[in-house]
């Protein structure tokens, strides 16, 4: 597989050798749903809660007469059935969402997901990314000129400047492949890679 390479201004001068082992495999669209959905999954604190009727605040007063309303008998108004009640069966502050993915059905994933991207051109290589100090407007400026909008990077390393420059960009991430998730992958509309983070590709999804 051959990758565009592109310069500063974002114009293909020529091509770039790609390890076929990463992006020219097969599209798998149930196992890049399952990845997609477990990294999601996995992503979740678990940290939510409900109140059953011993937590809600209410008065233990009973709301109305037993007999002769015409209403259904009612003891407090923290029953389920009404309005600001607590419920039945709330759902605990620890639940566990974690999905288990084994590590060769998610390195195929990614490697199905990146050759997929190759395909539709999204894609692309650049010798290097850098910006000289850590300010925001650098990075916007390169990104402008290269005609990007929504751009995922993918650097060997990512130095101080860089992780500053770009954490405050909106639709733009820079990451070292190590940190490169399924999700991140489906959600940017472009994929810069530079040349040596492309052997560590290899060596982590091969």
């Amino acid at each position: 597989m051959q990758l565009e390479l592109l310069n500063e201004q974002g114009q293909a001068t020529s091509k770039v050798d790609a390890p076929d082992t990463v992006f020219a495999r097969d599209y798998n669209e149930a196992l890049v749903h399952q990845v997609v959905v477990a990294f999601q999954a996995n992503a979740r604190q678990g940290t939510r809660a409900q109140l059953d009727r011993e937590m809600v605040k209410h008065s233990t007063k009973k709301p109305f007469r037993q007999k002769g309303t015409g209403r259904a008998r009612a003891g407090m108004t923290s029953s389920p059935l009404w309005r600001g009640g607590g419920r039945i069966f709330p759902n605990s502050p620890d639940e566990n969402f974690t999905q288990k993915v084994n590590k060769k059905m998610y390195r195929a994933g990614m490697a199905a997901i990146f050759s997929q991207l190759a395909r539709e051109g999204r894609v692309a290589v650049v010798d290097s990314i850098s910006v000289d100090a850590p300010k925001t407007k650098l990075l916007a400026a390169k990104f402008k000129a290269m005609g990007l909008d929504s751009v995922l990077v993918i650097a060997d390393q990512v130095d101080d400047n860089l992780a500053l420059a770009s954490r405050n960009l909106a639709n733009v991430l820079v990451v070292e492949p190590r940190y490169a998730d399924p999700l991140s992958l489906v959600f940017y509309k472009k994929i810069l890679v530079t040349k040596a983070a492309i052997e560590q590709l290899k060596e982590m999804f091969a």
